[in-house]
């Protein structure tokens, strides 16, 4: 079986996806005429003209500006929605979605009407094509820690239906012990934790990640290999790496694909995951990740499938359904 093949075929879970970042020009201005937003573009050609990204300030300033056609339950529905059509497409059968309830509750949209728009896709998908699910709840960074805390007690009501919280948006200036306090206080509300390091902020926002927020997993994590102990406890505790190749790309962490360091990552132990991230700004859902870094990076069958393996074992799915999926990967032939 070639590679492409192997891709198509073979089942994976997503874990690092922003559905914000899923929003598709076509969508955002299909959504934008409905709720009779203006927006600045006239066509989707010149947004995807605009997606062009020196870094990754440059993409969260037309990210913020695509959410604000995001009003109402059903747009976030539509939104989800979409991206679980591509998680079909793609053989994805476990997803952990990240969504970003201060892009949206900032302009006065209240915490229930996004939850309920994406949760309602979500258990939609499931009914529908068998599709699992997690929610993680991400603070912004780039806001204040007490801005957190008041996202955090909107969260409450929905705690039961939302796995985590995590930290995204802007990571230069802002390191994860700028939210040491508000991580401790979702600890003890029952929440696991993630977080964003190690994409353009430097290996010690890692290790602040690590030891301060208590994160189950690391969401991109590819300068932790520029300190040696600190990459040494990553692969000794498996620790997985929420890595996005696209994306790095596009937002100038690595010149090209071909210099990326996912196949370092992989052969030095870590538990590398692939993911797409915000795939309507980077040029690429799941599949079209695997096919590029695959080919980029000269990967075999074998890599494959340890990244598809690496999904499962590094999701918040219970062990007996992690066994379940890895049993249907090593049948593949």
């Amino acid at each position: 079986m070639d590679s492409l093949e192997l891709i198509r075929k073979i089942p994976k879970a997503e874990l690092h996806l922003h559905i914000e970042g899923s929003l598709e020009p076509e969508l955002m201005f299909e959504i934008a005429k409905r709720n009779q937003i203006p927006i600045r573009f006239q066509s989707v050609e010149e947004v995807r003209k605009a997606y062009s990204f020196s870094n990754l300030q440059s993409f969260l300033d037309i990210y913020y500006e695509g959410a604000r056609v995001l009003l109402k339950e059903q747009d976030f529905y539509d939104l989800t929605w979409a991206y679980l059509l591509r998680c079909k497409e793609d053989h994805v059968v476990h997803t952990e979605i990240f969504f970003d309830p201060q892009t949206h509750t900032h302009r006065g949209v209240s915490f229930e009407t996004v939850f309920n728009g994406i949760h309602r896709a979500l258990c939609d998908a499931r009914v529908e094509w068998g599709i699992s699910f997690k929610l993680i709840l991400c603070f912004l960074r780039h806001l204040t820690e007490e801005d957190a805390f008041e996202t955090l007690r909107q969260a409450l009501p929905f705690k039961k239906e939302i796995i985590a919280v995590g930290l995204d948006s802007s990571e230069l200036g802002h390191p994860p012990s700028k939210f040491k306090r508000v991580f401790e206080a979702a600890i003890a509300e029952g929440f696991l934790t993630v977080a964003h390091a190690g994409e353009e902020g430097p290996p010690a926002y890692v290790r602040e990640a690590l030891d301060l927020l208590h994160v189950s997993r690391i969401d991109h994590g590819v300068r932790s290999i520029e300190d040696a102990a600190l990459f040494g406890e990553i692969v000794r505790k498996r620790i997985p790496l929420t890595v996005c190749p696209l994306s790095n790309v596009k937002l100038r962490v690595f010149p090209e694909l071909r210099k990326h360091n996912l196949k370092k990552l992989l052969h030095a132990g870590a538990c590398v995951i692939l993911n797409s991230d915000d795939p309507a700004y980077f040029g690429g859902y799941l599949n079209q990740n695997f096919i590029e870094t695959a080919k980029a990076l000269e990967l075999n069958g074998e890599e494959i499938r340890k990244l598809a393996e690496n999904s499962f074992e590094g999701s918040f799915l219970e062990s007996s359904q992690k066994d379940a999926w890895l049993q249907k990967i090593r049948e593949i032939k």
